[in-house]
């Protein structure tokens, strides 16, 4: 796992300075602690920052080829590179190094762009390529590593995997970008089609970019997107042994490290699954650890010490805080751009354990996107079946009239919270599960958002990508283009986001083996009713999970890692949120109305609602604003 930073000049080959390269792979330190360096030639320039874990002593980035027209600098793993070295030596390739950054050179070789349809791992890499005078940048299928890029006043492409690393470049102009802003406060995170340096693109999961001399910059082109619109035929018995066999193969794949390798054990389903599958590959006790809370009804240490002893896992625990807001700082410059998601603070706590015992730790994410674990795809299906049932004229008329009348009860309990559901079935599907993964309603938004933001925002609205992505998507169903939607922007803007950075940030690789590409592609094709049945999401996942794990693992209710920040704006964060109307880093934008918010912050202290998000939204906001732009 490393950090990659450089600069192309598409238009004519200017001289690179190495020490603004050596810049900004060093703004990236802790994402390669080991070693780094960097290559230039004529109007191009590739850093590097390692993070060793497979040839240790080889392998150095960035690499040329034998005859020296390649060079690449890449972050990632290459899971099935042995496998594809065998290929490529058949075909005459001579390696010099015994790991997978060597594939790369010789794969482009052999078969150019279309490589990447052959490797299986995580990764973003560019690759120069002197006789052919282009600079190829690819991402992998999920957008599990990062690649953040921009076009500067001198005529030069830069990228890196961080912000960070373009924010060491001098002529990067840091200006903030409304649309972001609008983006991030509809979901919390900035999604990937947009950043909140205004200029800055970030390259979209399963795209590449190919930068010639002498051409403009052109848009990435797609090469990789998860198809639901096949249905498997096969009998769910047969089905359920292919999925364990899939299962098998995405972790033993992952299991290969020449350092210390374990895995997060939360005790739920996923993450216990991963478990149980590398105990079973594995000749030595599998490194596992766990974070518990000192509240219990938050805590899942007793779930995951039952898969520890299950499994003889060498298990490490540690009990940490709720009131873990201590971190707020170290998120903010973890994430450069504004990031709400509360569990990433746990999420953070399970890396900084995991690496003071090990290098690399397997994960349990994926499983939820890929298998339709969360409680919203079940929602999402019974609704779209009520909508199929009603002229939109006739919903929009009856559901929304009573969904705007009936009365807003955070404080219900879940079954008598029926306005959210009557305002979703008046709603079209898309537009519906838009605002079922957001954090702030659009109402809300146009109370905080000023004059001056809804002039500049020019008519975008976060909503509408979902909206655009479930419309278009390779789906039959409801449920298929609500996966295929999160697969476009939550999984890489919110959870892979959050694993890439928080791991990261104390140079801990994570890996995701539940997001392989087969096991992902195997999961489209399942029946709707073998992802989700009878209320119950992952049936499938579950079923041949049945011998391994036990009942009270697989059917007990999802907890995940919940962090209790509408309390903390009732107690030790009280005075921030009260401050948040005089902040000069947000009302200074001239986007916001102090009065607004002054209003949801007196609002949620006095208990007239529940704020808490919203107002972690503007707090996180602040800060990243404030390091991005002073």
């Amino acid at each position: 796992m490393c950090g990659i930073a450089g600069l192309y000049y598409p238009a004519t080959p200017k001289p690179v300075d190495p020490a603004r390269v050596r810049a900004m792979a060093d703004a990236q330190f802790h994402r390669g602690p080991d070693g780094g360096d960097v290559w230039t030639g004529p109007g191009v320039g590739l850093g590097h920052r390692r993070l060793s874990i497979i040839d240790i002593a080889g392998s150095p980035q960035p690499m040329r080829s034998q005859d020296g027209a390649l060079t690449v600098t890449y972050n990632g793993e290459i899971y099935n590179f042995a496998e594809l070295r065998a290929e490529l030596q058949a075909k005459g390739a001579r390696f010099v190094t015994s790991g997978d950054t060597e594939v790369l050179l010789h794969g482009w070789e052999a078969w150019g762009p279309a490589m990447l349809d052959r490797l299986n791992g995580m990764f973003a890499f560019a690759l120069h390529d002197a006789a052919r005078q282009c600079l190829f940048v690819a991402r992998d299928r999920m957008g599990v590593k990062p690649l953040h890029y921009a076009e500067l006043s001198d005529g030069a492409v830069a990228f890196a995997s961080e912000l960070k690393g373009l924010l060491a470049h001098p002529l990067l102009r840091r200006e903030p970008d409304v649309r972001a802003v609008e983006d991030y406060l509809a979901f919390g995170y900035v999604p990937d089609d947009t950043c909140l340096v205004a200029g800055v693109k970030k390259l979209p999961a399963g795209h590449f970019l190919l930068l010639e001399r002498g051409k403009p910059v052109p848009a990435p082109t797609r090469w990789w997107d998860i198809d639901f619109s096949r249905r498997s035929t096969r009998k769910a018995k047969a089905l359920e042994e292919e999925l364990v066999e899939h299962l098998r193969a995405a972790v033993a794949l992952r299991m290969v490290a020449d350092v210390p390798l374990g895995a997060f054990l939360s005790g739920g389903v996923d993450s216990s699954a991963v478990v149980a599958l590398m105990a079973e590959a594995s000749p030595r006790a599998v490194k596992t650890c766990t974070i518990g809370f000192d509240e219990a009804g938050l805590d899942e240490r007793a779930y995951a010490d039952q898969i520890a002893r299950r499994f003889a896992t060498e298990h490490r625990e540690r009990i940490v805080s709720p009131d873990d807001f201590a971190l707020i700082d170290t998120l903010a410059a973890a994430f450069d751009e504004p990031f709400a998601d509360a569990s990433a603070l746990a999420t953070y706590r399970v890396c900084e354990l995991a690496r003071e015992t090990v290098t690399v730790a397997l994960s349990g994410d994926g499983a939820d996107e890929a298998f339709a674990g969360y409680r919203r795809y079940k929602f999402q299906a019974a609704e779209e079946r009520v909508r199929g049932l009603l002229p939109a004229s006739i919903r929009s008329g009856v559901f929304g009239t009573l969904g705007r009348y009936y009365p807003k009860a955070d404080w219900a309990p879940q079954r008598f919270r029926a306005k959210t559901t009557l305002l979703a079935l008046a709603e079209d599907g898309g537009e519906a599960y838009a605002h079922s993964v957001g954090v702030t309603s659009p109402a809300l938004r146009a109370q905080l958002l000023s004059d001056d933001a809804r002039r500049a925002l020019q008519g975008h609205r976060a909503e509408d990508r979902y909206v655009r992505a479930m419309r278009h998507a390779p789906a039959r169903d409801a449920l298929d283009r609500a996966q295929y939607a999160d697969f476009q922007h939550w999984l890489p803007g919110d959870i892979l986001t959050k694993a890439d950075r928080t791991s990261m940030a104390v140079s801990l690789e994570a890996r995701e083996p539940l997001l392989d590409y087969k096991l992902v592609e195997f999961a489209a094709t399942l029946p709707a009713n073998m992802r989700l049945r009878g209320g119950q999401g992952k049936w499938l996942m579950k079923k041949a999970m049945e011998r391994y794990l036990p009942e009270d693992i697989l059917y007990r209710r999802k907890m995940g890692f919940v962090t209790p920040i509408s309390a903390w704006f009732n107690g030790p964060l009280a005075a921030q949120a009260a401050a948040l109307s005089r902040s000069r880093v947000l009302v200074g934008t001239g986007w916001f109305d102090p009065r607004a918010i002054e209003r949801i912050a007196a609002d949620h202290a006095a208990g007239r609602a529940d704020h808490g998000r919203t107002l972690w939204q503007l707090v996180m906001l602040e800060k990243s604003m404030s390091r991005l732009f002073g």
